[in-house]
């Protein structure tokens, strides 16, 4: 019997993992990140950095990589200070529309996690409204010294990642799924791409300095945009582990006859409130 249990368990993960389809999403997740994350860290270095290792910072402790790949990944993209000189207002337009583009991938495969229809076009400023947030996000990372310099720094990194991917949900899915029912989500995106960041370390390191002899600078943005695919993968099924947790504290609370009277804040989704 609970073999037969675990089995129907395993099946309907399976199942939810297929309905998400989850490498589609995250290809997707990648184009866009690439389209969107990049200029805008190095529009964002542009802002502010100081010596022009901004955004060779962030994306080499994302990545963490070993010093000789760090600089393969200052070699491939212009100075800050040079990318803020030849910004222009179509660069920076196309920058918004590729953004908005990207929060609207985000908030279809939060939707489909939970089992939810399409939000309302009023609600579109979300995604304004996500955008800046992410800016400022980038801003923060972008000049906060490597993980390995400052633990105190990493802690502080990965609670505001959370606090960011918990408020996330909540803002693209128009407030129809509660803040505890989202919480594990934010949490497990945030251990996930802790992982991806190990995982990094042993794989894309070694291959950015390999690439680049072989393919160039080309070598190099090909290995970022498989970071970027993993990084996808992992925000996808962190939010989606999130709600295989939250549907397991459930049935437990629904099962237990003395807790059943002090139920969970949130019973699934569709108890939020709607679109304003």
């Amino acid at each position: 019997m609970a073999s037969a249990y675990r089995r129907a368990r395993a099946g309907g993960l399976w199942a939810r993992v297929r309905g998400l389809d989850l490498w589609q999403r995250s290809l997707g997740f990648a184009a866009l990140g690439f389209l969107t994350l990049v200029p805008l860290l190095v529009v964002v270095s542009a802002a502010g950095a100081v010596g022009g290792q901004g955004f060779a910072q962030w994306l080499g402790d994302g990545l963490g990589v070993s010093a000789s790949a760090r600089l393969e990944i200052e070699r491939l993209f212009a100075l800050p200070g040079q990318a803020w000189r030849t910004t222009t207002a179509f660069g920076l337009a196309l920058l918004a529309v590729f953004g908005l583009s990207f929060g609207t991938v985000l908030q279809s495969g939060y939707e489909r996690i939970w089992d939810l229809g399409p939000a309302r076009w009023s609600a579109k400023w979300r995604h304004v409204l996500w955008l800046g947030a992410l800016i400022g996000v980038l801003y923060l990372w972008a000049f906060s010294p490597p993980w390995h310099d400052s633990p105190v720094r990493g802690f502080v990194t990965f609670m505001t990642g959370t606090l960011f991917f918990w408020w996330s949900q909540r803002l693209l899915l128009a407030r129809r799924v509660s803040w505890p029912a989202l919480l594990p989500g934010a949490l497990a995106t945030m251990v996930g791409l802790l992982g991806l960041r190990v995982f990094s370390r042993f794989v894309f390191s070694p291959l950015i300095a390999s690439s680049a002899v072989s393919y160039g600078p080309f070598g190099t943005v090909l290995v970022i945009q498989s970071w970027l695919l993993g990084v996808g993968v992992v925000v996808f099924a962190g939010a989606l582990a999130g709600r295989l947790v939250h549907d397991e504290l459930v049935r437990r609370v629904a099962a237990d006859p003395v807790r059943r009277s002090a139920r969970l804040p949130d019973e699934g989704p569709g108890e939020g409130p709607g679109d304003p």
